[in-house]
């Protein structure tokens, strides 16, 4: 088995790389990319690279993230998230390739009570979760395929929620957090595991995967610095009170009975992957690990 990797200089991306390797695939067979090795907007460059390396499965990570960013360059980012993913949707067909495609909970518009299941009704109110639900529908137009819809995702090779409350905590005791969002954090770590099993299946369709549980932003906030004895006042606002060019969902809560129907196992409970998450940053030994270790040795005394 082959397998390409997009979006490889990313969290989610790197995670996957990490966990094909640790099946013990060989590095020959794991072609991680990122924009300099392959822009997934010239369709050429991607039917070329996919027809040399005719890969088994394309995990396609690669995205527009910046989400306020969005708002403001349109053509840009539906350039990414909708022509890239065209493209290598039309070179997995030709190489008869499965394409695991990940989306996102920005493709609802957070108005229902409950959680939204798979087939619930699109209404996406930013540039970024229009561009990825026009991605979806390219990629439901090939039959060997996995949608997947994530949220408020956390790895060690990037930016994310966690590493800037932690930064935050060095020059701050009060934060103002956003507390009428709902949904779930994603640990890469554990998705790249359920992605990687998905792809060994061929139980195509559409999915809901991230960590069990729900909190708001700043339920989230205050557990990250409970868990590592900081001590941080955290305030919690509405939305009203942080505006942001681009429109969040306050309801992202996202139903995983996809996964339970076709047998995959649910992602661990989110405060144990929040947990998991900060020994791994000791690990990495970065200046959140400063933070981490000198506030766990306080809570020692």
């Amino acid at each position: 088995m082959k397998y390409l990797v997009t979006g490889y200089t990313g969290q989610l991306g790197y995670d996957i790389v990490q966990e094909l390797k640790k099946r013990g695939i060989s590095d020959n067979d794991i072609y991680p990319t990122g924009s300099v090795d392959m822009d997934i907007t010239d369709s050429s460059a991607v039917k070329n690279k996919v027809m040399a390396i005719k890969p088994d499965v394309i995990f396609h990570n690669a995205a527009w993230t910046n989400v306020d960013g969005a708002e403001d360059n349109y053509e840009a980012c539906e350039k990414v998230n909708y022509l890239g993913t065209k493209n290598l949707v039309e070179a997995a067909r030709d190489v008869g390739a499965k394409i695991v495609y990940i989306s996102t909970d920005y493709v609802f518009d957070g108005t229902k009570e409950g959680l939204y299941e798979i087939d619930d009704k699109t209404n996406p109110q930013s540039v970024y979760g229009k561009t990825k639900y026009m991605g979806e529908e390219i990629v439901r137009s090939y039959p060997n395929h996995f949608i997947v819809r994530i949220s408020w995702v956390f790895g060690i090779n990037g930016k994310n929620f966690i590493r800037t409350m932690l930064k935050l905590s060095d020059i701050k005791d009060e934060l103002n957090v956003v507390c009428d969002q709902v949904g779930s954090p994603t640990y890469t770590v554990d998705l790249a595991r359920l992605l990687v099993d998905m792809a060994s299946t061929n139980k195509y369709g559409t999915y809901h995967a991230n960590n069990e549980g729900f909190c708001s932003w700043a339920q989230f906030a205050q557990y990250i610095f409970e868990s590592n004895n900081i001590d941080m006042k955290v305030n919690p606002i509405p939305t009203s009170e942080y505006p942001q060019k681009a429109k969040r969902p306050l309801n992202s809560k996202l139903s995983k009975q996809s996964l339970d129907d076709n047998g995959f196992k649910r992602l661990p409970v989110w405060m144990d992957a929040v947990n998991r998450y900060c020994d791994e940053l000791i690990k990495a030994n970065g200046e959140e690990a400063k933070i981490l270790i000198r506030n766990r040795k306080g809570s020692e005394k």
